[in-house]
């Protein structure tokens, strides 16, 4: 399947992510706890199962090792960060800060890979960064809570562009399953501890939460977050950051579907802006040079 299909099939599953997180209705850590260890386990048996696989765990170093460590570490921050933004703030506003990715990874880019971007798809990435402010700027009027909010997805775009940074390298001479199951369970451990120092209760909740949080991880992690790890291996992570800011439009319309969130005026003009420099960004992109 062409790489730029699963990329879009991936932010499709993605939309989901901030759904069911508001309708499991849990606290922010133990949500992210069982996602990660759910798409551990969905993904655990491909691992046991596969000789390959096995033999490839066994024959990772230590420098490997604690790169995909990390990996899973900042998966579970910007995961606890992102979720604690969604009691604070909408939807929408929430998933349109926190895809301000390709600003960290422009960023990124050029220290760490020394990528070099055609200035005119650096336009097409400040374009959608002005759309994504347009839609921010409605919570920030609205309260303080709401500027809470968006800083918390804030400081989440920055810790997940990390995390695909880390990917890009590790993808290069790591097997997605290696990584996704690794990373996803050095996650959940993270998380583990996280939510014992915060007292969470890990087991009182309905038969429906825990539908919704295996949900979450089955669409937004393994068919979402998933395609985007196999993808590091051909694609860099401010294509895959700005191929995210396409989450805002499925967002938006699952958010008005399940959860009755109104869609204002200034939130269209934002899409519309997100996807204009999406445009333009895809259109220049081709022209980049790295060395």
């Amino acid at each position: 399947m062409n790489r730029y299909v699963l990329l879009i099939l991936g932010v499709f599953f993605l939309s989901s992510s901030a759904i069911f997180v508001k309708l499991a209705a849990a606290p922010p850590g133990i949500t992210a706890f069982y996602r990660m260890l759910f798409s551990c386990l969905l993904l655990l048996p491909f691992a046991v199962m596969n000789k390959g696989i096995r033999e490839e765990i066994r024959g990772i170093d230590l420098r490997r090792g604690l790169l995909i460590f990390t990996g899973g570490i900042l998966l579970a921050v910007h995961y606890i960060l992102w979720f604690q933004s969604l009691d604070y703030t909408s939807v929408a506003s929430s998933t349109v800060i926190v895809t301000l990715q390709p600003l960290f990874a422009v960023i990124g880019g050029y220290f760490l890979y020394h990528e070099r971007l055609n200035p005119k798809a650096v336009l097409g990435i400040v374009i959608a960064i002005i759309g994504c402010f347009v839609i921010g700027y409605r919570d920030m009027r609205l309260s303080t809570l709401a500027l809470i909010g968006d800083s918390l997805a804030l400081i989440a775009a920055a810790v997940i562009t990390a995390y695909f940074f880390i990917g890009q390298g590790i993808r290069k001479e790591s097997g997605l399953i290696v990584y996704s199951v690794l990373g996803y369970g050095s996650s959940a451990c993270f998380l583990f501890l996280y939510c014992l120092i915060q007292g969470n209760d890990f087991i009182h909740y309905s038969s429906e939460t825990f539908l919704y949080l295996i949900a979450l991880a089955l669409f937004a992690t393994i068919l979402g977050q998933t395609i985007f790890n196999f993808l590091l291996r051909w694609l860099n992570t401010t294509v895959i950051s700005m191929a995210i800011l396409g989450e805002v439009i499925g967002t938006c319309l699952l958010g008005y579907i399940f959860l009755h969130e109104r869609i204002s005026v200034t939130q269209f003009i934002g899409i519309a802006i997100i996807l204009l420099g999406q445009a333009v960004f895809i259109l220049y992109s081709r022209e980049t040079k790295n060395p």
